[in-house]
């Protein structure tokens, strides 16, 4: 009888043993941006995501997209398309603009929104489609900071609902912004889906074009470097009587332009995004160089040349020197995503044409896409076109 309790006894502590491993290998830990440590299932296969599209490229490069099962953005499903008018007669137009997400993955055009710029979380929504993990990108356009009070209480209602929340955030979130903090961003991402090796692999290859193009620049003199305007061409900024807007010192668009690209910030604000200027102050700044960021909306150099509402900018330098050039079409562009060193090296050739006069931009695009995305060379040529890029085939015919 005593050897059998003393047998009873061993295989429950047995069983007890191996129902805690069982339990501690059924969760993982990851610390986010937070420095929270967050319990998520060992095995993910609901995913609701709140971003603009850097979540989302690094599950597709990762091949674990079809974890989808909600978004958090209404720019990243949307298929878009711009209409502008030129002093030469007639409209010009760009159709089927899209995030390369959405080119790579247009079933995500069907998955339900738990929530979009401007409003608040559907939680009856998010709750419903039982998620095993919440991604909240923070510096998106949906929640754009830390402190702002609907992303605190957005994060408290999601964690109270006992969903595990990764919270990452972007570059808006800091005060002096740089390509770490992406790389960062997929560390973490890397860690969540088990991938973080492939998602390094790509970091590392992004963060060796911004070095490249600092490279090239670093010995530029003071007085030889040029000044580069990130100027938005915000219909929204236009009917509040300005003529668009530019980005100040804390931003990282000024990181690429000053820090990478090695030229000047036009505009020396100690102030974030997006800064409403008048026609006044914009002839005032009067770049050399002037680069057009997606401000809603995208705007290629054809909209600054010949719309009607800009010809009084006509005698800048810039435009009188045929010295704009675009970024390509990034909807939501708060934050940056992936996709950040083609707005280095645009910056870098529109600054410093002859120091990347070997780059032909049209064949470097492809290969980048096929680099981060690993797909072929149509289906490259297919996210050129989504991100309004296909100028820079005409210009390599040139």
């Amino acid at each position: 009888m005593i050897i059998q309790k003393k047998c009873l006894f061993a295989f429950a502590l047995v069983c007890l043993v191996i129902g805690t491993t069982w339990a501690a290998e059924e969760t993982r830990t990851i610390v986010d941006s937070r420095g929270v440590a967050v319990e998520v299932p060992s095995q993910i296969n609901h995913v609701v995501t709140i971003s603009d599209g850097l979540v989302e490229s690094v599950m597709t490069l990762l091949g674990v997209q079809d974890k989808l099962v909600g978004l958090g953005s209404e720019c990243l499903p949307k298929v878009w398309q711009f209409e502008y008018p030129s002093v030469k007669g007639g409209n010009f137009t760009y159709n089927d603009g899209m995030n390369p997400v959405n080119y790579l993955n247009p079933w995500i055009r069907d998955l339900p929104l738990v929530c979009k710029s401007g409003t608040a979380v559907n939680y009856e929504t998010l709750a419903g489609l039982d998620p095993d993990v919440v991604i909240l990108r923070l510096g998106d356009c949906t929640f754009q900071s830390p402190d702002d009070e609907n992303a605190k209480k957005t994060i408290q209602s999601i964690e109270s609902m006992g969903i595990p929340l990764i919270v990452l955030y972007g570059p808006p979130c800091f005060d002096k912004p740089g390509k770490e903090v992406i790389t960062e961003e997929m560390r973490i991402l890397g860690q969540l889906f088990a991938g973080e090796e492939k998602t390094m692999e790509v970091a590392d290859y992004l963060e060796s074009i911004v070095d490249m193009v600092q490279e090239r620049t670093r010995d530029i003199p003071e007085a030889e470097k040029p000044k580069v305007l990130m100027f938005g061409l915000s219909p929204n900024a236009r009917k509040d009587g300005g003529a668009g807007t530019a980005h100040g010192l804390t931003t990282i668009e000024s990181n690429f332009i000053e820090e990478i690209a090695n030229a000047r910030n036009a505009y020396q604000e100690n102030v974030g995004n997006f800064q409403v200027l008048s026609t006044e102050q914009v002839l005032a700044l009067d770049p050399d160089v002037i680069v057009l960021c997606t401000a809603w909306g995208y705007h290629p150099p054809r909209e600054l040349y010949e719309a009607p509402y800009y010809q009084n900018l006509q005698e800048m330098k810039a435009i009188k020197n045929q010295r704009v050039m675009a970024l390509p079409w990034t909807p939501c562009n708060c934050a940056k995503r992936l996709e950040y060193p083609i707005d280095v090296m645009v910056i870098a050739k529109a600054a410093y044409p002859e120091r990347f006069q070997d780059i032909e931009l049209d064949q470097w695009l492809l290969n980048f896409y096929q680099k981060v995305y690993g797909v072929d060379e149509k289906t490259a040529k297919g996210i050129r076109t989504a991100q309004f890029m296909d100028w820079t085939v005409e210009e390599s015919a040139r």
